[in-house]
C-alpha cells in the first residue's frame, strides 16, 4: 500500500485543475484573440509575439488583486489535497465531541466519520452510509472519550529550532541584516527534529513556523502539518503555501514575521559589536529600512510595474512585453502593499504596541529624515496584523490593541511564563481572561522549544485554571489560532468537509495531564502503538476552577504588579473546617492522616502549630478565625530545586542578579576569595521578596534550595530558605545555611572525561583550601553532592567512580543525580548504587544530544521516568529550570503521579517535591510548613492555595 502524497503538480492524468477553472477559459480566450492579432505593414505581415508562457502570466496577472483564500467550490471537496492513498475510512464511535463551532459551546455524543484525508459525518451516521464502506472500514469505540480539533501552534520554531539543539541545525535567525523580508522558515525547516513525533502525541497536528525575533523583519512564516510524509521533504509538510510554490489558481496568505522591543534592539548592534540598538534606534532603522533606504518605494514600484504590465496583458497587448516584472527579494513586501499577508508581530510592552498602532502626531524622527514611524506602518500602509506574539502587556492597553488597521489582532501568549526579561516583567496569568473580557481573541502558544509544543493543552488548562472561560480555553489553541492565521476553512473544527485532523482524549482536555490516546493527521492515526491510561470519572469533565476575580482586578489596579505579599491570621487560633483531606509528615516520608467520605474534616491551629487535626471539635474556642476549605486539603509544603529562584529578578538582566561564579576548568580563580580552593556559598547572595519567589509561595511552594549559579563544573555549596519571608534577617528565612556541593559533568568547553578526572582527584583527597574539606566531607558521607548530569553514558562513569571512592574510604556518599533525562536508561543500576535522582524538568525534551534519549511517557511509551525510576527503588525529586516555574511545581507532582498510571499514591505524588527533595539535598530539618487549599487538593486545577501554616514562624499567611 502506497503512502505517498500528491505532489504539487498532480502526476495523475485527471484533467489540470486549471483546465478545469473560470482561469482557463480567460488565458484560452487570450491566446486565441492573440493569434488572431494580426499586424500588416506594406506587404509584409506578422502576427504579435505571444510568449510560450503565456498561460502562466495570464495566471499571474488574474491573482495580482485576487483576495487570498480558498476557491469558491472548496467546501464541496471530496478528497483532501493532502489525502494519501491507501488511507483507509474510520469510524468513531461513541464519542463526546467539541466541534469547536457555536463560538466554542457545541459538544455533540455521537460518531466520528474520516475519509479521504476529511471529516465525511458527525453525530447520528446513518448505517446505510457506515454499511457502504464494507470490511475496509476501521471502526474505534472511543467509549465517551472526549474527541477534538487538532491543536493548532501559532508560534513554534518546530524544524528551525531543532532537538537535539547542534550548531548545524540551528536555523532561526538571521543576523545578516534588520529587514530581511525574502527570508523564509521553508529553507530551514529539518524533516529531522526529534520532537515532531512528541509534539503529535501531545495533539499538535498544524503549526505556524515563525522566522525568529533578532530581526525587525525576521522572514516569512509557514505552516506545516506535523505528520511524516512519504516525500520526506520540507515542502511536503506545508499546508497553503503561497502562490510561488503552490503553482495554482488559489492565492493563498503568505505570513511575515515582525519584531520589536528588546530582541532586536540587543541582538542588532551598531555601529561596533558591543553597542546594542534601543528601541528608538529599531524602530527608526526599521522606518529607514522601508522609506530613506528605498525597499519600501522598491516595493511600491515592483507593484505598480506589475500593475501596468497586467493591464497590457489581459488587454492582450503583448508586444515587447518582456517577462513578468518580480523581484523575489521584495516579493513579501509587494504582498504587504496588496493586503494579502498576515502579518505576525513580536511585541510585548505598551511603549512598543503603541508604536506598532499608532496613527498619527508622530514627531519628525532623526533631523527629518522620516516623520512617520514603523508604528504607522500599519494604518499609514494600511495592512493589517493578524497578531501580537508574547505581548505580555497587551491586557493593560487592551483599547490600543483595537485601534490597529484593519481587524483587531489577536493575542498570543504564555500562560504563566514571565519575568524572563524586563518587558515581561508585568506577564500576568490573567492576561488571557482580561483580553477575552475585552472582546480580544486569544491564542496560548509554546514558542517551542521555548516550551515543549507537545504541553501546548498545558497552556491552554492554565489559562482556563487563571478564569478564561471554558469554550475560549479550548478555542485558545484549536479555532481561534485557525482562525487568525486563515484557515480556519480547513482546521481547527470539527466540521463535515474539514480537514481530519482530530485528537482523541483519555480525559477532558482542560483536566490536569490530558493525554491524546490517538492523533489523526489527514485521517492517518499518528502514534503507531499508543499506551492510555484509565482516567478516574473526575477527569472526565471540565475542572471547576477557583474564583480568582479580586486577583485579576488587583492586577489592573497595580499596572499589572500587585502585592504579593501574605496577611498574617489573627488571631492566633485559625480553625478550618471542611476539611476533605489531611497530609502530614512521618519522619521523612508522607503519610494520609485524614480523609473524609464528605467534608467533615478540621484542623485546629494555634501559632503556626497544629494542635488537632481530624475529627476536631472547635466548640470551647471562643477566640479564633474560621476558615471553610469548601472539600480542599491540608498537605505538607512543597520545596522547589533546580532553577536560581532567590538569587535573582529578571534573568535577562544582570544587575538583578547574583551573577556567575568562577570556575576553577575554566580559568584561574582570584587568589583573594581562595583561589582553586574556594567554594561559594549560594546564601550570601540570597534575594527576599522577589515575584517569582512569592508567585511560590502563594502556590504552596514554601521552602526553595539553590545553588550558586556556574557555567561550568564547580557551582558551590547550595541553602534552603523561605519563599515566604521578607528579608534574611527574618527568623527562619533561611532554614539551612549549608545544604549539598554541587557540581555539573556535561556538555562543557572542558572535555567530560577531564571533569571526571577532575572530580576522581577531588573524592580521593586532592584539591586545597575549603573544597578540599568540602569534599573530605562528601567522602565522609556527612555532606550530599548534587551532580547535575543528563548522558546515561556519563552517569555509568560517575556510578563506577562512585563505588571506586566508596571502597577506597569505607563510607557511603550521599550522591544525587539531577536534570537526569537519561536516568531511566541505568535505572536498575542507579537503584543499586545508592543514587537518588532529581528529574528536572519533570517532563522531558530532547534539548540537547547528551539529554536526546528520553522516556516520553503515555501515549509515546507505557511508562514515565519517575514510574521506572520509582520501581527500581530510586528516591525521586521533581526540579524545575527557570525560576518563573516554581508556582507550577503543584502541577508537576500531579502530573507525574497520573502519568505513573497507578504507581504513585496522593501521598506519594506529595514526595516528589517535599520530602524526598529536602533528602536528595541533603536538608537536615526538613520544611515544618503546611498549606492549605480551597476547594480541592494541591494536585489539580480545582484547588486554590489560601494559606501556609508555619511552625517555623509561628504563624498562619493567608491569601
Amino acid at each position: 500500500m502506497s503512502d505517498k502524497l500528491p505532489s504539487h503538480r498532480p502526476q495523475h492524468k485527471r484533467p489540470h485543475r486549471l483546465i478545469r477553472s473560470p482561469l482557463f477559459a480567460l488565458v484560452a480566450t487570450a491566446l486565441t484573440l492573440g493569434l488572431l492579432n494580426f499586424q500588416f505593414n506594406g506587404e509584409n505581415s506578422t502576427t504579435a509575439s505571444i510568449p510560450i508562457n503565456a498561460e502562466q502570466i495570464l495566471q499571474k496577472c488574474s491573482l495580482l488583486d485576487a483576495e487570498p483564500g480558498p476557491p469558491a467550490d472548496f467546501h464541496s471537496r471530496t478528497q483532501s489535497d493532502r489525502f494519501q492513498q491507501g488511507t483507509p475510512p474510520t469510524l468513531i464511535r461513541n464519542a463526546t465531541i467539541w466541534t469547536g463551532r457555536v463560538s466554542g459551546h457545541e459538544a455533540i455524543i455521537g460518531d466520528l466519520l474520516l475519509d479521504n484525508g476529511l471529516i465525511k459525518g458527525i453525530g447520528d451516521i446513518s448505517q446505510s452510509t457506515i454499511d457502504a464502506y464494507g470490511r475496509q472500514l476501521v471502526v474505534i469505540d472511543a467509549a465517551g472519550a472526549w474527541v477534538s480539533p487538532g491543536i493548532v501552534d501559532m508560534h513554534s520554531h518546530l524544524g528551525v529550532d531543532s532537538a537535539p539543539a547542534l550548531n548545524g541545525a540551528s536555523d532561526t535567525n538571521s543576523l545578516k541584516g534588520l529587514v530581511l523580508p525574502w527570508l523564509r522558515s521553508l529553507d530551514g525547516l529539518n524533516t529531522h527534529d526529534d520532537a515532531y513525533r512528541l509534539s503529535i502525541s501531545g495533539g499538535v497536528t498544524t503549526s505556524v513556523i515563525l522566522p525568529g525575533s533578532a530581526d525587525a523583519i525576521g522572514g516569512q512564516a509557514f505552516v506545516i502539518k506535523l505528520r511524516p510524509t512519504a516525500e520526506r521533504s520540507s515542502s511536503s509538510m506545508l499546508l497553503e503555501p503561497p502562490y510561488s510554490l503552490n503553482n495554482s489558481d488559489t492565492k493563498h496568505l503568505s505570513r511575515p514575521r515582525h519584531a520589536c522591543g528588546e530582541n532586536p534592539s540587543t541582538t542588532r548592534q551598531v555601529p561596533s559589536p558591543y553597542v546594542p540598538l534601543t528601541h528608538f534606534q529599531v524602530a527608526y532603522t526599521l522606518v529607514l529600512e522601508w522609506t530613506r533606504f528605498g525597499h519600501l518605494d522598491k516595493a511600491r514600484n515592483i507593484k505598480d510595474t506589475q500593475d501596468k504590465y497586467c493591464a497590457k496583458v489581459l488587454s492582450h497587448q503583448w508586444d515587447d512585453l518582456g517577462e513578468y516584472p518580480e523581484d523575489l527579494q521584495w516579493e513579501a513586501l509587494v504582498d504587504v502593499l496588496r493586503g494579502r499577508v498576515k502579518v505576525h508581530n513580536h511585541c510585548y510592552e505598551a511603549t512598543d504596541l503603541d508604536g506598532i498602532v499608532r496613527v498619527r502626531n508622530v514627531l519628525s524622527l532623526y533631523d527629518g529624515y522620516c516623520d512617520e514611524s514603523y508604528a504607522q506602518l500599519s494604518n499609514e500602509f494600511k495592512f493589517p496584523i493578524a497578531a501580537f506574539h508574547h505581548a505580555h502587556e497587551t491586557y493593560l492597553v487592551p483599547d490600543l490593541v483595537k485601534k490597529a488597521y484593519g481587524l483587531t489582532p489577536a493575542v498570543a501568549l504564555f500562560a504563566t511564563n514571565s519575568r524572563y526579561k524586563r518587558e515581561a516583567y508585568r506577564g500576568s496569568e490573567f492576561a488571557p481572561r482580561i483580553l477575552a473580557d475585552h472582546g480580544l481573541r486569544v491564542v496560548m502558544k509554546s514558542d517551542h522549544p521555548v516550551l515543549n509544543s507537545r504541553h501546548l493543552i498545558y497552556e491552554a488548562q492554565q489559562a482556563h485554571y487563571y478564569g478564561l472561560p471554558e469554550h475560549l480555553a479550548l478555542a485558545s489553541v484549536t479555532s481561534t489560532p485557525a482562525n487568525v492565521i486563515g484557515l480556519d476553512h480547513r482546521i481547527g473544527y470539527v466540521e463535515e468537509g474539514y480537514d481530519a485532523d482530530i485528537i482523541v482524549w483519555d480525559s477532558h482536555p482542560l483536566a490536569l495531564g490530558a493525554a491524546p490516546k490517538q492523533v489523526y493527521i489527514d485521517g492517518i492515526p499518528q502514534i503507531a502503538k499508543p499506551f492510555s491510561i484509565d482516567k478516574p470519572a473526575a477527569f472526565q469533565v471540565v475542572p471547576e476552577t477557583p474564583n480568582f476575580d479580586d486577583e485579576a482586578d488587583r492586577t489592573l489596579k497595580y499596572d499589572g504588579l500587585p502585592p504579593l505579599e501574605a496577611s498574617i491570621g489573627d488571631p492566633d487560633i485559625v480553625v478550618f473546617f471542611n476539611v476533605s483531606s489531611i497530609y502530614l509528615r512521618k519522619g521523612m516520608s508522607v503519610h494520609s492522616a485524614f480523609t473524609a467520605e464528605g467534608t467533615d474534616g478540621t484542623v485546629i491551629v494555634n501559632k503556626g502549630v497544629v494542635t488537632c487535626a481530624g475529627h476536631c471539635s472547635d466548640a470551647s474556642i471562643i477566640k479564633a478565625r474560621r476558615i471553610n476549605l469548601e472539600g480542599g486539603s491540608i498537605s505538607p509544603g512543597l520545596v522547589t530545586f533546580g532553577s536560581p529562584l532567590g538569587l535573582g529578578e529578571i534573568s535577562g538582566e544582570p544587575s538583578t542578579k547574583d551573577g556567575k561564579v568562577f570556575d576553577p576548568l575554566r580559568g584561574k580563580v582570584p587568589s583573594i576569595i581562595g583561589g582553586d580552593g574556594s567554594v561559594i556559598r549560594a546564601v550570601d547572595g540570597l534575594q527576599f521578596a522577589g515575584r517569582d519567589t512569592l508567585y511560590a509561595y502563594r502556590a504552596g511552594v514554601t521552602t526553595a534550595v539553590v545553588a550558586p549559579s556556574s557555567k561550568g563544573f564547580l557551582s558551590g555549596l547550595s541553602t534552603m530558605f523561605s519563599t515566604g519571608a521578607a528579608h534574611k534577617l527574618v527568623p527562619g528565612a533561611v532554614v539551612q545555611d549549608i545544604a549539598a556541593l554541587h557540581v555539573t559533568v556535561g556538555d562543557s568547553s572542558v572535555s567530560i572525561s577531564t571533569q571526571i578526572a577532575t572530580l576522581r582527584r577531588l573524592l580521593f583527597g586532592g584539591g586545597e583550601g575549603e573544597l578540599a574539606e568540602r569534599f573530605r566531607k562528601v567522602v565522609e558521607g556527612t555532606l550530599a553532592l548534587i551532580i547535575e548530569v543528563q548522558s546515561a553514558d556519563v552517569m555509568a562513569s560517575l556510578i563506577r567512580l562512585k563505588k571506586e571512592a566508596e571502597e577506597a574510604s569505607g563510607n557511603i556518599i550521599t550522591l544525587t543525580f539531577s536534570g537526569s533525562n537519561e536516568a531511566h536508561l541505568l535505572a536498575r543500576e542507579i537503584g543499586e548504587a545508592g543514587i537518588g535522582v532529581i528529574l528536572a524538568p519533570s517532563r522531558p525534551f530532547p534539548g540537547t544530544w547528551e539529554s536526546r534519549r528520553i522516556l516520553p511517557g503515555p501515549p509515546l511509551t507505557e511508562h514515565n521516568a519517575v514510574a521506572v525510576l520509582h520501581a527500581n527503588g530510586v528516591r525521586v525529586g521533581l526540579g524545575i529550570d527557570e525560576a518563573w516555574d516554581a508556582r507550577n511545581l503543584r502541577f508537576d507532582i500531579g502530573w507525574a503521579a497520573l502519568a505513573a498510571n497507578g504507581q504513585l499514591s496522593k501521598a506519594d505524588a506529595l514526595a516528589l517535591g517535599s520530602v524526598n527533595l529536602e533528602i536528595l539535598l541533603g536538608i537536615d530539618s526538613g520544611n515544618s510548613d503546611l498549606v492549605a487549599t480551597k476547594g480541592g487538593d494541591l494536585f489539580g486545577f480545582e484547588g486554590k492555595v489560601i494559606a501556609v501554616v508555619s511552625p517555623r514562624q509561628g504563624k498562619v499567611d493567608l491569601f
